[in-house]
């Protein structure tokens, strides 16, 4: 049998390293399914629907340095746009293979025609169709080049027709080249920098993603300078362990010590991130940025330096001409500081809540202490995200992978797939919303059809939270936030997954670490308190103002009820106000 384009794609994905294809076959995939299942390398994936696919591939890509997923005709395309937007947003390299209908249809309004260039262009760093049995090995390569060096989503067309015929040789390369440079700004901008740094007496490093790596010499960095240590959610996990000059997060999932340290800095020092939340970003101190990608320079803050480079490269180099500083007033008062942010949120942990409205803090704090050393975690974005950004720690080991730039709801359940199929061995805790869960809960049966490991702990507090949030600050009523749940446990039951759920704060600990013992897949529903909320390291006025106007509303609209819950379960927030 001559080997056909179907093949030489599949040969070349695996060559690439790629070892799974997430997809739901059919029509004009089917060709690469039967090279699949003949070459044996390559494990296809049959999840329930293509957007899980899409988030699975993108957190194998960030795991494991490349993923692969693929959408038929039409439909299939459109269902992978939103997993392939968060890939792509989040810098993971994924190659999405979306296959059309047969080439002599193109632009004839065939049935399930879509086109794939101008559906994909916002979402990918490469995307092109092959139209001819020659351009498919140099594309393919292009595109596994594109998605590995730009670190985004390279889509390749694939007609139906052309996966069916002969191969064609071609001269160009057909793997992915990895070179590794060194990256750092001049020796000029570097001595501008140590002397900047030299000069100044307080100075705050702020670390994100791209400064994780470089974890060591950040320490090194922040020992010299005696500066305190903030990070971005998507950092914690990588800059928190073993750094005794960590001051927490800041943004609206953040907390007052890091806040106060950026604010309180003559200099700070961004380190590989493009923290977009600009309210939470100093006003009139001198800023330094420092990024591998120097089109985000400046575009969330006016910069005194702006400089292009690794963030490990740019250190190395910077270290050896800086002073230490003997002064270290402003390190001890800030971890001081941080110290009591830590105390007074532990209020949060201690009191537990009652049946039915287990405080959503206690659960992230105790799943934090039961979770293994080097467990992987996936969040949905929402009020889960603010629990486990204030209480998972870090501890070098540990990973979490959430949609923190595209911010889509149902990101955690398909991403544990990815994470458990990527990682076998490791700890996979997808922690969902009821929200988010509800949205893609047909693949749990992807979970159990596998049978992956993953603990799916459900925080259900029977609303969209963080909408609900918006809406109060915002002094609206909430409407339309209320969820009519199923008994997600049950259905997890019914899927052949084992399902818990716990409704009383004295049964979760022992429900919790029951669950991470029971080999296989497991899902526990938590009725977490519905009126929970979730505090900014700074209270503004407007939000106070908003707040008051929100219970008035309420008051007014009849709903007593929810104002005296919403009181009584965050009267501890008082305090952090004076913070």
């Amino acid at each position: 049998m001559a080997k056909l384009v179907a093949d030489q794609i599949v040969e070349m994905l695996a060559n690439a390293g790629v070892k799974r294809l997430y997809a739901v076959t059919g029509d004009s995939l089917n060709h690469l399914n039967d090279a699949i299942r003949r070459d044996g390398r390559i494990q296809w994936i049959h999840v329930r629907h293509e957007e899980v696919g899409a988030y699975a591939a993108g957190a194998e890509a960030q795991l494991n340095g490349l993923g692969c997923c693929a959408g038929s005709s039409g439909p299939g395309h459109v269902h992978l746009v939103n997993g392939l937007y968060d890939a792509h947003r989040s810098g993971a390299p994924v190659i999405a293979i979306a296959s059309t209908c047969a080439t002599d249809e193109f632009g004839m309004g065939y049935f399930q025609e879509t086109n794939t260039i101008k559906l994909f262009d916002d979402c990918s760093c490469y995307n092109q169709v092959a139209a001819t049995a020659g351009q498919v090995p140099k594309m393919l390569q292009a595109a596994l080049q594109h998605a590995v060096h730009k670190r985004g989503v390279a889509v390749f067309g694939l007609p139906g027709d052309v996966a069916a015929e002969d191969a064609k040789e071609t001269t160009t390369a057909t793997k992915i080249y990895q070179p590794n440079p060194i990256v750092r700004p001049s020796d000029s901008e570097i001595t501008a920098l140590a002397e900047l740094l030299n000069s100044e007496s307080k100075i705050c490093i702020f670390c994100g993603l791209g400064a994780v790596e470089a974890h060591d010499d950040v320490i090194a960095l922040s020992r010299l300078l005696k500066a305190p240590v903030a990070y971005s959610f998507r950092a914690k996990m990588g800059i928190q362990h073993n750094n005794p000059y960590e001051v927490g997060m800041t943004g609206l999932l953040g907390i007052a010590s890091a806040y106060k340290s950026m604010h309180e800095a003559d200099v700070v020092l961004l380190l590989g991130t493009d923290f977009p939340y600009t309210p939470f970003l100093p006003e009139n101190n001198k800023v330094v940025q420092i990024d591998i990608r120097p089109e985000r320079l400046g575009r969330r803050i006016a910069l005194e330096m702006g400089l292009c480079g690794d963030v490990g490269d740019t250190l190395k180099a910077l270290l050896p001409l800086l002073k230490e500083k003997t002064d270290q007033g402003y390190l001890d008062a800030m971890v001081e500081f941080y110290k009591e942010v830590q105390v007074r949120m532990q209020t949060y942990v201690e009191d537990k809540g009652k049946e039915d409205a287990i405080s959503p803090e206690f659960v992230a704090a105790v799943l934090n202490k039961l979770a293994a050393v080097d467990a992987i975690f996936t969040v949905d974005t929402g009020m889960t995200n603010v629990w486990t950004a204030r209480y998972l720690e870090g501890t070098g080991q540990r990973i979490l992978l959430g949609s923190f730039v595209h911010g889509s709801m149902a990101n955690a359940m398909p991403q544990a797939i990815g994470a458990a199929l990527a990682r076998p061995g490791r700890e996979v805790i997808a922690l969902c919303g009821d929200g988010g869960l509800s949205m893609l809960l047909g693949d749990l049966v992807t979970i159990k059809q596998y049978q992956l490991p993953v603990k799916v702990i459900v925080f259900n507090n029977r609303s969209l939270g963080m909408v609900k949030l918006e809406m109060e600050v915002a002094g609206l009523p909430d409407w339309q936030t209320d969820m009519v749940n199923p008994d997600f446990a049950a259905v997890a039951e019914a899927m052949g997954i084992k399902g818990f759920s716990v409704r009383k704060p004295e049964d979760l600990e022992n429900t919790l670490s029951m669950a991470l013992q029971t080999p296989g897949p497991v899902l526990v529903n938590i009725f977490t308190n519905p009126t929970s909320l979730a505090m900014p390291p700074k209270i503004e006025f407007s939000q106070m103002k908003g707040f008051a106007l929100w219970m008035s509303k309420l008051i007014l609209g009849g709903r007593y009820d929810e104002v005296f819950d919403a009181v009584k379960s965050n009267y501890k927030h008082i305090r952090d106000i004076s913070i």
